[in-house]
């Protein structure tokens, strides 16, 4: 039997990662198993280690190890290399190689609703590995401007640096309204539960002439983002078919099979 498995803290239990992969490998005839694992951070580098001991089969890292993961893998991708994140592990006998299969991802989901980045300008929340992997695809298709927003000043910095876009403090998004075409949320906060504070200023953000609201979250009650969405007429887009495109990408890397991307959204929306 393959084992699959996906990394993260206590938020493990609650992706949708497990169920949509394990119908994928009973759909293709691999017997296989895909399971959560709760992992703390003081012991990251014992799990990663243990793909190698247990010969799992493949694995995913998710929040908050995607940046973290890197050091404990022997091989990255280029884009990995470059985003400065990994979601995706491929084991080679003793050796592990890490991929960021989310930047493709992003670039499958806004292809499937016919946005054209090219010349666009975007609003990117976030300084984690999903917020780098936005940038990096943004910046990959084009985009004329990208704002890099967030909390942390050093991060911000270090994204724009390292891969592109211009910093922009996460109080500033109320100084004035952003004419922006598209708004991506790669934080992990979407709802008045994660951050009320997040909430109250998205309430009072203004962005004039907007053409998809994307969130890369999935199953938040009273989405903020989606609220703005409706506030303003503006097409929304929830994380759900960015997982599915990204996980028919990390598939074909651990299985060498080309899945439609239309299983893997079946398989997350089956009762």
């Amino acid at each position: 039997m393959k084992v699959f498995c996906i990394l993260s803290d206590e938020r493990a239990v609650q992706s949708k990662s497990p169920l949509m992969f394990s119908r994928i490998l009973k759909r293709q005839g691999i017997n296989g198993t895909y399971v959560p694992f709760f992992v703390k951070p003081q012991d990251l580098e014992s799990a990663v280690n243990s793909i190698r001991i247990l010969h799992l089969a493949g694995a995913n890292i998710t929040v908050p190890y995607k940046e973290a993961v890197l050091p404990f893998l022997d091989i990255l991708s280029e884009s990995a290399n470059i985003i400065g994140a990994a979601n995706t592990i491929v084991r080679d006998g003793d050796r592990l190689k890490g991929y960021n299969t989310n930047a493709i991802g992003v670039m499958d989901t806004l292809n499937s609703v016919g946005f054209e980045v090219d010349g666009k300008t975007a609003l990117v929340i976030g300084t984690g590995g999903a917020a780098r992997a936005v940038v990096f695809i943004l910046n990959w298709l084009r985009a004329s401007t990208i704002y890099v927003v967030g909390r942390q000043k050093e991060k911000i910095a270090a994204i724009c640096q390292t891969i592109g876009g211009e910093p922009l403090e996460l109080q500033s998004l109320t100084d004035r309204s952003w004419p922006v075409d598209l708004v991506v949320n790669a934080s992990s906060v979407s709802s008045r539960t994660d951050s009320s504070e997040m909430a109250d200023l998205i309430q009072h953000l203004e962005v004039p002439g907007c053409q998809l609201i994307f969130d890369l979250n999935y199953g938040r009650e009273k989405n903020f983002w989606e609220e703005l969405a409706l506030a303003g007429n503006i097409p929304f887009l929830d994380g759900l078919p960015a997982l599915a495109y990204q996980a028919r990408r990390a598939f074909a890397l651990w299985t060498s099979l080309q899945v439609p991307p239309e299983d893997f959204l079946e398989a997350l929306r089956e009762d």
